[in-house]
């Protein structure tokens, strides 16, 4: 390759090319007139010798080299703006949207405190919250569209990790459940009839994973996504579900619902922040993990100042 013959904007004109796959839809994402667009598309074939883009029947597919390029030209031009990009950001006039993933325990724990924070520093700040959806999709397209992950777990490629805050699990039952105090013996545990949260991403309830280790199998009766799905249905009937202590704390008035320490003990969980590397020194990003940081810990401290 003449790197002499190079200039950004032909790669810019690969990002477009490469993330739409079409040299009409790619002109429209960058402000170019079709011709121009391809003009460069051919330019960078030349360049790269490479077609880049190929005739399949009706439409276009990218080569092989092509799609090699998608994820490192993306994270370079990120690399770039980032020169440019104003070392500042001011909560009170930004309009900033950001975009979290979380499983549903982290958004009943920690969106309606960090939401009121929000809304006194930053008005015009606006948040998505995704579904978790499991450690594979952590790759580098889901990296450049994610501002911040909740989760349990490892650290995961391109992304920084900080604890929130801990937990620990407990059996959630309905108020006046016959067995309620019968659960804490493992032989009335084994016998009950439970609810499983199998979070998309994961094969089992990783308690069951936990309890396996144990030799220990309990009754499921049924499978569901989500925590908070697990803890209505165990409010309903007479099924037990077996989550974070927490969750159930927060939901227990409204619900309904009785914690009962369970004959095993899991220990203690962590629960992470996780943070994308390129955003390591973005002023925004920044800012919102000082308040996610502060709405997590603030979580154990106030379960220090309960604990007599």
């Amino acid at each position: 390759m003449n790197f002499n013959s190079l200039d950004l904007n032909l790669l810019v004109a690969l990002d477009a090319l490469l993330k739409e796959a079409s040299v009409s839809r790619a002109a429209m994402r960058i402000g170019l007139s079709q011709p121009a667009a391809s003009h460069a598309l051919q330019r960078l074939r030349n360049l790269i010798g490479d077609p880049l883009l190929v005739r399949t029947g009706a439409r276009m597919e990218l080569t092989p080299r092509a799609l090699a390029l998608r994820a490192p030209l993306a994270q370079a031009l990120d690399q770039v703006r980032g020169l440019f990009t104003p070392d500042e950001f001011d909560a009170s006039r930004s309009e900033r949207h950001f975009r979290l993933m979380m499983p549903d325990l982290a958004v009943e724990l920690l969106m309606p405190p960090l939401m009121e924070k929000v809304t006194k520093q930053a008005p015009g700040v606006t948040i998505d919250v995704v579904p978790w959806r499991g450690p594979a999709i952590f790759h580098a397209e889901f990296a450049r569209s994610i501002d911040l992950v909740i989760s349990i777990g490892d650290a995961f490629t391109g992304f920084h990790r900080q604890r929130l805050y801990t937990d620990s699990d407990a059996l959630a039952v309905r108020r006046h459940h016959p067995a309620a105090a019968k659960l804490r013996r493992r032989e009335a545990f084994l016998a009950a009839r439970h609810v499983a949260v199998v979070i998309r991403g994961q094969n089992e309830d990783l308690i069951d994973t936990w309890l396996r280790e144990k030799g220990v199998e309990r009754r499921i009766a049924l499978t569901v996504p989500g925590y908070i799905e697990a803890l209505h249905v165990a409010a309903r009937t007479d099924l037990v579900a077996f989550v974070p202590r927490r969750l159930i704390a927060a939901l227990e008035k409204q619900l309904s619902l009785q914690t009962v320490t369970p004959p095993f003990d899991p220990g203690t969980d962590e629960q992470h922040m996780f943070y994308p590397t390129r955003a390591q020194f973005d002023p925004g990003s920044i800012w919102l993990r000082k308040l996610v940081l502060e709405t997590g810990r603030g979580l154990d401290a106030r379960k220090q100042r309960a604990t007599p």
